[in-house]
């Protein structure tokens, strides 16, 4: 029983497959998935997909990447839907500073927005994070981000930062990079942290995990995530798949 908890079935690349993508991911032993929102579009698709098949829940929020085309039409709508019987989260938000279409500026402001939007609908929120690792936890310090706690999505960061997020609430999630070879960082993360702050995902049609690397990922190659966790961590892929699954259901508040 697996829980991949950020997956973009929003995407343009499903667009032609979707039901087939579901069915391999149930056969792989996947009973939820979190669709992410994160622009006008996207959010819009998500909400179609979740109340279209029940083992789908939404996060709506605005990344960082395009932090300049957020106003405060799209805060407004982003606050109305947090009401959404499915939708369990705010995000992905966050910095992201590999791309420079929005400022550093914009950017903070933007995420400290949507972090106190998160405070106020009582709604854990989700972080994307590209080389803005210490920004990224001063910021969520300052807003006082573990009121709400949330998910650290697809961390890449070193065992002390993750440390850092869990004295926040947060849980961290760990996607297909842990299964690269030289991906040295994920796989220190994935023995180090407490396995009731633990999440998995696929960040799907992005980081498809060994062997499936540069090709499109879907839902069904969380197993491999997990499986390696697992052989990290020494233990069962069974306990390993209950437990990360236990802890989503949990933070999302999925009975």
């Amino acid at each position: 029983m697996l829980f991949d908890t950020h997956v973009h079935l929003n995407a343009d690349q499903f667009e032609d497959d979707l039901d087939e993508v579901l069915t391999r991911a149930r056969k792989a032993g996947v009973t939820n998935m979190v669709v992410v929102g994160f622009d006008e579009k996207t959010i819009k698709r998500a909400l179609e997909l979740v109340e279209r098949y029940e083992e789908l829940y939404a996060a709506v929020g605005w990344h960082p990447v395009d932090a300049v085309d957020m106003t405060d039409k799209h805060l407004a709508w982003l606050e109305e839907l947090s009401s959404h019987p499915k939708v369990v989260a705010l995000g992905e938000m966050g910095l992201d500073y590999h791309w420079d279409k929005s400022p550093k500026d914009v950017q903070k402001e933007v995420f400290r927005k949507q972090i106190r939007l998160a405070k106020k609908v009582k709604l854990p929120i989700i972080i994307h994070n590209r080389e803005a690792d210490q920004d990224i936890v001063d910021l969520l310090k300052e807003e006082g981000a573990g009121e709400v706690g949330g998910i650290m999505h697809c961390f890449g960061g070193s065992v002390e930062i993750a440390r850092q997020c869990l004295d926040m609430n947060f849980y961290i999630s760990l996607g297909g990079p842990v299964t690269f070879k030289n991906a040295r960082r994920p796989k220190e993360v994935a023995q180090a942290i407490p396995l009731d702050r633990l999440l998995i995902e696929t960040d799907c049609p992005y980081l498809a995990p060994h062997p499936y690397r540069g090709k499109r990922n879907e839902p069904a190659y969380v197993k491999l995530v997990a499986e390696q966790i697992a052989s990290l961590r020494e233990m069962s892929y069974e306990a390993l798949s209950a437990a990360t699954r236990e802890n989503a259901k949990k933070l999302f508040g999925i009975s």
